[in-house]
C-alpha cells in the first residue's frame, strides 16, 4: 500500500496535468484520495442503515451482514441512508473563459477531473450519475446510471468537448430543473463569469424543487492575485475584446473587484441555502472530494429553510 499512500500525499495539479487520459486522472486522485483515508480518523459517511440487498463481486466485504449469513446461508450488503438511491448530476460550464488556465491545466480541465473523479466514486458506492455540459446551450447530456460502463460515456463527454463560447448558464440550469422530475444532488462546476440574477433564480428553481446543490467555484490562481509585472494585453476570451494595462498600476483595485466578485457569489449561494466551495486550480484536487463527502455526510442533518428568491 505505500505506493497508494505516496499518491494521496503528492497529489497535486501538476502531477495530474502530466498524467494522461481523463480516466486516468479520475482514477488516480479517487485512488490517492481513498489511501489518504486510510490514515485518517475519518469513516465515512454512510452512517444509517437503510436496508440489505444482495452480495455482487467487488463489493466491501466490510458491509456484508454476516448475521444474515448465519441465518440464510446467502450472502447480503449492508446499505445505507446516503447510499440508497442518490441520483447525481454533474453539471460542467464548458464556456471559453474555463479554458484559461495557467497550472498546466485549465480551469475546464480540472472541473472535469474533479467532476469524473465524483462521478467515479459515485458509481463504486452504486449511486446513479448524470452528465450536462454547456455553454450557451447544452453541449451534452447523460442520464443517471449507475452500471460501471456508464464512466466511460461520462469521460468521452468530457474528453470530446472544448472550451468556446459565452455562457447561459441561467437558462441551462432552468431547462434542467425543469427535466429532473425526482430529487437529487446537483454539482456544478463553473468559473461564474458572467453568471446574473437568471442565474440566481435558476439556483433557486432547484432548491425549491428539493434538489440538493453544490458549487465548485472553479478559479486560476492568476484571476485572483493577478500577480502579471509587464505591461499587458489581456484578451476576454468569451467577447473577444483586448485591453492593454499596466497590471501593477491595476492590481490593488483588481484584487478587491476579485474579492468583491467571490463573496457576491458566495452570498447568492448561500442565499438559496447551497454550499459553496471556491476551488483553486492550484490546489490538490483530493481537497475536493472530501469536501464533497464530508458535504453529503452533513444533508441529512440540515434543516432546509425555503431560499429567499
Amino acid at each position: 500500500m505505500p505506493e497508494r499512500i505516496e499518491i494521496g500525499k503528492h497529489l497535486t495539479p501538476e502531477l495530474i496535468a502530466k498524467l494522461g487520459r481523463l480516466e486516468l486522472r479520475a482514477r488516480t486522485v479517487v485512488e490517492g484520495f481513498l489511501s489518504g483515508l486510510h490514515r485518517s480518523s475519518y469513516k465515512g459517511f454512510s452512517v444509517e442503515f437503510a436496508e440489505h440487498r444482495p452480495y455482487f463481486p467487488g463489493d466491501d466485504v466490510r458491509h456484508i451482514d454476516w448475521k444474515a449469513y448465519a441465518k440464510s446461508d446467502r450472502l447480503y450488503v449492508k446499505e445505507f441512508e446516503e447510499e440508497t438511491n442518490l441520483r447525481c448530476y454533474l453539471l460542467i460550464d464548458a464556456s471559453a473563459s474555463m479554458g484559461y488556465g495557467t497550472t498546466g491545466m485549465s480551469k475546464y480541465e480540472c472541473a472535469s477531473v474533479v467532476a469524473a473523479a465524483i462521478a467515479y466514486l459515485a458509481l463504486q458506492q452504486r449511486d446513479s450519475v448524470g452528465l450536462v455540459v454547456f455553454n450557451e446551450s447544452v453541449l451534452h447530456y447523460i442520464p443517471p446510471r449507475m452500471h460501471p460502463s456508464h464512466f466511460t460515456s461520462i469521460i468521452e463527454a468530457l474528453e470530446s468537448t472544448k472550451a468556446s463560447g459565452g455562457t447561459n448558464a441561467g437558462n441551462v440550469v432552468r431547462e434542467l430543473g425543469e427535466r429532473l422530475k425526482r430529487r437529487g444532488l446537483v454539482v456544478f462546476l463553473s468559473d461564474l463569469i458572467g453568471s446574473d440574477d437568471s442565474f440566481r433564480k435558476a439556483l433557486c428553481f432547484l432548491r425549491h424543487r428539493k434538489h440538493e446543490v453544490m458549487v465548485f467555484h472553479m478559479l486560476d490562481p492568476a484571476e485572483i492575485d493577478f500577480t502579471f509585472e509587464e505591461p499587458s494585453v489581456f484578451w476576454d476570451l468569451e467577447e473577444r475584446r483586448a485591453l492593454q494595462t499596466d497590471p501593477i498600476a491595476l492590481r490593488s483595485s483588481y484584487r478587491q473587484e476579485v474579492a468583491k466578485f467571490i463573496s457576491g457569489c458566495k452570498e447568492m449561494c448561500y442565499s438559496s441555502h447551497i454550499d459553496y466551495v471556491l476551488l483553486r486550480t492550484d490546489e490538490p484536487f483530493d481537497t475536493s472530494l472530501m469536501t464533497y463527502l464530508s458535504w453529503r455526510s452533513k444533508q441529512k442533518h440540515k434543516l432546509h429553510a425555503t431560499p429567499q428568491c
